[in-house]
Formats: C-alpha cells, structure tokens, sequence
C-alpha cells in the first residue's frame, strides 16, 4: 500500500477528527486539534494519506526563534508499528528546516509512556518541567537540534 505525505486541507482536518478514536482511543484531545494550525502553518500540518484514508498526520509550525514545534502527532490504529510516526516526523523537520527552523520542541503528560520512548527514540533530549501546562501540571518537554537523523529504521 502506497502512503503518501502531503500538507493537510481544512477537509482533512474534519477527517481527522471524524476519525479521532481510530488516533487516540479513549483519550479525547479534540479540543487539541486547532483549525487555525492547518490554516495557518499548512506547509508544516501534514497527512500520511493511503488508499483507505489518513494514516496519520502530524500537526506544528515554525517559531519566529527557529523552533519547529511539534503541537499534535498521531497513527491511526492500524497503522502502529510500521515506522509511520518516524515518517512523519522526519517529514515536518524537512519541512520546518525550509521554512528557517533549526531544533525541534514537542510537550507530552508526564504519564504518556508511549510518546516519551518514541520521541527519545528519535534523538530527543527530554526533561519533566512543573507547572509548564499551569499550576500542578508538569509537562515532559522534548528538544533536539536539527536536522532529524533519517538513517535510523
């Protein structure tokens, strides 16, 4: 099956969010997932698009400092453990570093094991940092230099 990694349209926004318990499961982060980002970051808001629908997507821009920002990255169900979340990402760094980013940020709950060993899989340094997400919330904050190691399966 042919996966294809394009910008995300406001139509596939909808899709997304259609589809939100195929991404997450239980966990409800719909209110998560900005209109305004595919909007206005398009080129750094992208699709993994197969035959039968989105795979996955992963949704962040630029900062004015350099940071491309990773707000939202997920795979649908079916598609867990084929490499499509590296894919992803390798994909928004390429496209974070054209648009001037030079390192990588993304946030995780301090209990989403699953994220943490993902994004430390990728090269991230990871910190917990309290009260990032308001008081009593700490947050594990990733970063990491660009470019994105690509050589890794």
């Amino acid at each position: 099956m042919t996966i294809r990694i394009a910008p995300a349209a406001v139509a596939d926004f909808h899709q997304v969010l259609t589809d939100h318990a195929r991404y997450w499961g239980e966990r409800d982060l719909r209110s998560l997932h900005l209109l305004a980002l595919v909007q206005e970051f398009g080129s750094t808001c992208l699709v993994a698009r197969a035959e039968d629908g989105i795979r996955g997507y992963v949704f962040g821009f630029v900062t004015p400092e350099g940071t491309g920002y990773v707000h939202l990255i997920a795979t649908r169900d079916d598609a867990r453990g084929t490499g499509l979340g590296r894919r992803l990402y390798v994909a928004f760094a390429e496209a974070a570093e054209r648009r001037g980013a030079r390192k990588l940020k993304a946030i995780t709950s301090v209990g989403n094991t699953g994220s943490v060993a993902f994004h430390r899989s990728l090269g991230f340094d990871a910190e917990i940092i309290d009260d990032y997400d308001g008081l009593g919330r700490a947050m594990v904050v990733f970063h990491r230099d660009l470019p994105l190691d690509t050589s890794r399966p």
